[in-house]
């Protein structure tokens, strides 16, 4: 018959901090007490009064963490095959604690919390988290994205390998100046409280008991929201702004962020990142986040919706649409992803039409590659590449019929060559642009060249066409 576990928390320090019953309960004889490491004052402090199981030998010789806590259980649980187990844990058993919580899942168990680090982290730090928030973050695994909007602590920086990444990715974020508040080995003799520029954390700040406290004014995506929203209410221009008036703004940044993709290599992100491109799409990527973030605050004050609320509505259509991925929906290949994905747009929508909702003010050739992929979507499309080609061929020959209605036909011709771009996976609006770049460029070479008659242009145009 199973003994009980029970499990118990050895507090951030050493013995002297424990509690009397839970001292009680860890030396009692008839009781078989496991301890996750012996790597923590008291734990090696009990150690010297009695005798404990340690699994320290599972962190060294599983593959990963995940190994560890599997290892953990099982040794608990077979030990309790045969009488009594306290499994004790640094600090709360309630914290960070992953085969607490296996073990606790299983049932059969009690657990008895101990005092956490973070007790004394908001003792020392002064931080009150019902005033002001609080959130905590694992070194090994900070999560995406990384907001940082409350004061945030984050622990187990216990290695150099997690306190260089941590770092790292807080400086994505934040100046290299930030201070970051360093808490170690808290409620013992060696407590450390200091404030490091972030720039300044080096490997030998990390430690078994250490955390780090970021509290700073909030940085990214909190950050941008709530500087829009200050800025509507302090700046005489921002104050002034309606949907109307930064209709056009958003279109330029439009502009401005495609002007920047398109300067990246075709195959971005595959190969060699470029770096500088990159910078710029930062920027105007930056550029047009502000516009519909803007746009958002506007609603919000008509009392419509925040931006909160867009990226929900948002998250939700991508669960909604991608039920081959949140669902139980077969779609192998990126074709079939589409033809659902404007299935179930057609049903949300109530739409009569899968051509429904392309935008007529959509620039010529991205209306025309809108239109026909909605209708190849619905089956509408030649078999092969044949009967596009043959169809090309077609619409110059009725452009060039004598009396042909020359606007109608050459409207035909240029569809047509859409339908073609579209089955070549080519963007016909980006390959348009692109053509109009490289005349751009050859003829101002020719220009610059001072050529004068026809011949010298032509031969211009070829030397600067074969520079490129």
């Amino acid at each position: 018959m199973s003994g009980p576990i029970r499990i118990v928390g050895l507090g951030p320090a050493g013995w002297d901090r424990l509690a009397g019953d839970i001292r009680q309960y860890l030396l009692d004889p008839a009781v078989t007490v496991v301890v996750r490491t012996l790597e923590h004052p008291a734990a090696t402090e009990l150690a010297a009064r009695r005798t404990v199981v340690d699994c320290d030998d599972l962190y060294r010789s599983a593959p990963d963490f995940a190994a560890v806590y599997a290892g953990i259980v099982d040794r608990v649980r077979e030990l309790a095959t045969t009488g009594p187990v306290i499994y004790a844990v640094p600090g709360s058993p309630l914290v960070g604690e992953t085969a607490v919580r296996t073990l606790v899942a299983g049932g059969g168990v009690a657990v008895i919390p101990g005092e956490s680090f973070l007790d004394l982290a908001l003792l020392r730090t002064g931080i009150d988290p019902l005033a002001r928030g609080l959130q905590m973050l694992d070194a090994h695994d900070l999560g995406y994205p990384l907001l940082l909007h409350v004061p945030t602590l984050i622990s187990q920086v216990d290695t150099p390998v997690s306190l260089l990444a941590v770092r790292d990715a807080l400086l994505a974020l934040l100046g290299a100046e930030t201070p970051i508040v360093r808490l170690a080995d808290l409620g013992s003799p060696d407590e450390v409280v200091e404030t490091i520029a972030l720039e300044d954390l080096r490997p030998e700040h990390a430690g078994l008991r250490v955390t780090l406290l970021v509290d700073v004014p909030a940085p990214g995506w909190p950050g941008l929201v709530q500087t829009n929203a200050r800025l509507r209410r302090e700046c005489p221009w921002d104050r002034e702004q309606t949907h109307h008036t930064l209709a056009r703004h958003l279109l330029e940044e439009s502009h401005e962020a495609l002007a920047a993709l398109e300067s990246l290599p075709p195959g971005a992100p595959g190969g060699e990142p470029d770096v500088a491109a990159y910078v710029e799409v930062e920027e105007e990527l930056g550029d047009l986040l502000l516009q519909v973030v803007f746009h958002a605050n506007l609603a919000s004050e008509a009392g419509m919706f925040a931006i909160e609320e867009v990226a929900e509505a948002v998250r939700r259509k991508l669960v909604a649409r991608h039920p081959h991925v949140f669902g139980e929906v077969d779609a192998e290949t990126a074709a079939q992803v589409l033809a659902n994905w404007d299935r179930l747009k057609t049903a949300e929508k109530g739409r009569e039409s899968v051509l429904d909702g392309i935008p007529t003010a959509l620039p010529a050739l991205a209306r025309s590659d809108s239109l026909q992929r909605r209708a190849a979507g619905a089956g509408f499309d030649w078999p092969d590449l044949s009967g596009v080609i043959a169809k090309v061929h077609e619409e110059i020959a009725e452009v060039l019929a004598e009396g042909a209605d020359r606007t109608h036909e050459i409207g035909d011709l240029l569809f047509s060559v859409v339908n073609l771009a579209r089955r070549l996976e080519v963007d016909p609006e980006q390959a348009l642009r692109r053509a109009a770049d490289r005349f751009d460029r050859r003829f101002r070479a020719v220009e610059a060249s001072g050529a004068k008659t026809l011949e010298e242009m032509e031969g211009e145009w070829e030397r600067a066409k074969g520079e490129e």
